[in-house]
């Protein structure tokens, strides 16, 4: 089949965060349960979120995670366009999985007008393995002041020709007015491509919403493809971006019903914090309560670990964690006796210096780290991108006080910038595959330790020893968490075929014409 003529349907968005994400995985598990072979795409992703493909280079997380709904492997070309935001007003730019530059708002604005053949390369690379291809957008097709350069909504559904639903979200209030307002303000070439929408999120009695089906019919002429209720078991599924983040109660929830001690996990809350997904297998524990630290809040007494997690920006993020004082809380829980864990820029942040001779992440300079780590870092070189598995090692680690055992099975990915090197490398504690030394480092009293693998806390044995080092020693329980995220995105394709039309969506796609 060719490319042009390949099934294909974009979800479109009132606004940013309205469910596009997940709705998109939900219907690649509920398509490609029914035998067809369904690929992901996204133009464009803004996000710090990243996840390291198959073929080596990095994509939005949100598409590694509609790609494993799919049950296929990751490509570059689910996501050509990745943003990684830097500062208020720049970004790293990745185009097909490698960097390309940094560049401020309005660059980028002049930059993406050139990006979108690129774009329509890796649709097509794309297409042409597929029976069914589902594309998500970015923000909103209302953003009309945008029109011109648009490569992530409308620009593309018309360089592709590719049929749009819209998805607003109930639970904000005002979805008919964004979705009549979305339509008004489109052109008519672009509303051309505008063939219906979807409710996300409802809550209670759906019969109510009936006559607001009507309005919308007769204000737009856009027909209903369902809604969608509100699914609770969202939780369970990564998050797309640091807006989740932002929720009161995502991660912060007291544990129930449980028999022991509650470990207490205390995360910073870096404006830059990068592929936090890194927390969920922690989270998902019944006797974890992860604390995320929000500006102007002290990193409590009584935590169990504290945990820095990634960063787009480690420098400027080590000065924001300096400035909310979170250096001295950190400093203190370790004469207390306290844990620290540091994952990627986290690790970095635990050393005595960070280094950018460079400017990789903004202006040149040095910032002084925590000093918990004899090791320091340097912002140069090219980028790392891997997938790897390997095992913990404990060859010089002290033979008390350390958090962990050798020889427990981990596996993950690598995504950053950097070199980090010094004495306390000689502890190293992970071996990874394809690696001549140990990665990361320990302390000399084994109770501070930093690494560049992500994901290692999805490793269920190396999670369960973790936490039992930190007081759950007679956990029973273990949770199989990547399991448990093949059983979310089960029942949520079962969700959205019981709420949804997908067969009248697998039609539309179907009326695709170039």
């Amino acid at each position: 089949m060719n490319a042009q003529s390949v099934p294909a349907l974009m979800l479109q968005g009132t606004g940013s965060d309205v469910g596009k994400s997940m709705l998109v995985a939900g219907l690649c598990r509920a398509f490609a349960r029914r035998g067809l072979r369904v690929r992901p795409f996204k133009p464009q992703n803004m996000s710090n979120n990243a996840a390291v493909t198959d073929d080596g280079g990095e994509i939005g997380r949100a598409q590694a995670l509609q790609a494993r709904a799919a049950g296929v492997p990751t490509t570059v070309h689910m996501n050509p366009v990745l943003l990684k935001p830097q500062s208020d007003i720049g970004a790293q730019v990745v185009v097909q999985g490698k960097v390309l530059t940094s560049a401020k708002a309005r660059d980028y604005y002049r930059l993406k007008r050139d990006l979108l053949p690129k774009v329509i390369e890796s649709f097509e690379i794309m297409a042409n393995d597929a029976d069914l291809v589902l594309v998500e957008g970015a923000g909103s097709p209302a953003e009309v002041n945008l029109r011109a350069s648009d490569i992530a909504n409308m620009g593309f559904a018309e360089a592709a020709g590719v049929p749009v639903i819209l998805v607003g979200d109930i639970d904000r209030g005002g979805v008919i007015a964004s979705i009549v307002g979305t339509h008004a303000l489109l052109s008519d070439s672009d509303r051309k491509w505008l063939r219906g929408y979807v409710i996300n999120k409802f809550r209670g009695d759906v019969s109510l919403f009936a006559s607001a089906t009507d309005i919308i019919e007769q204000t737009c002429g856009l027909k209903s493809y369902g809604i969608a209720t509100y699914w609770p078991g969202a939780h369970k599924l990564p998050a797309e971006d640091g807006v989740a983040l932002e929720k009161a109660g995502k991660y912060q929830r007291k544990q129930h019903g449980v028999s022991g001690p509650v470990i207490r996990i205390a995360v910073p809350h870096l404006p830059r914090i990068a592929n936090f997904d890194d927390l969920d297998p922690l989270a998902a524990e019944a006797d974890v309560e992860l604390l995320v630290i929000k500006p102007g809040q002290v990193i409590p007494a009584d935590c169990d670990l504290v945990l820095l997690p990634g960063s787009k920006s480690t420098m400027a993020d080590l000065r924001f964690l300096k400035e909310q004082g979170w250096d001295i809380d950190i400093l203190a829980h370790h004469r207390r006796g306290g844990a620290v864990i540091g994952i990627c820029g986290g690790y970095q942040m635990l050393g005595r210096m960070v280094h950018d001779p460079d400017g990789v992440e903004g202006e040149p300079g040095s910032e002084t780290g925590l000093g918990l780590l004899d090791v320091e870092t340097v912002m140069a070189g090219d980028k790392t991108l891997r997938k790897t598995d390997g095992l913990t090692v404990m060859s010089h680690a002290p033979s008390s006080g350390a958090l962990f055992s050798a020889d427990v099975a981990v596996n993950g990915y690598e995504i950053h910038m950097g070199r980090t090197d010094g004495p306390d490398r000689a502890r190293g504690w992970l071996t990874l595959a394809g690696i001549s030394e140990p990665d990361g480092a320990i302390s000399t009293d084994g109770r501070v330790m930093g690494c560049y693998l992500h994901g290692l806390f999805g490793s269920d044995a190396f999670r369960q020893n973790l936490l039992a080092s930190l007081g759950g020693k007679d956990r029973v329980a273990l949770h199989d968490f990547e399991a448990g995220v093949d059983t979310a995105l089960d029942e949520l394709a079962d969700h959205l075929e019981a709420c949804l039309d997908p067969d009248g969506l697998l039609e539309l796609a179907r009326s695709r014409t170039k």
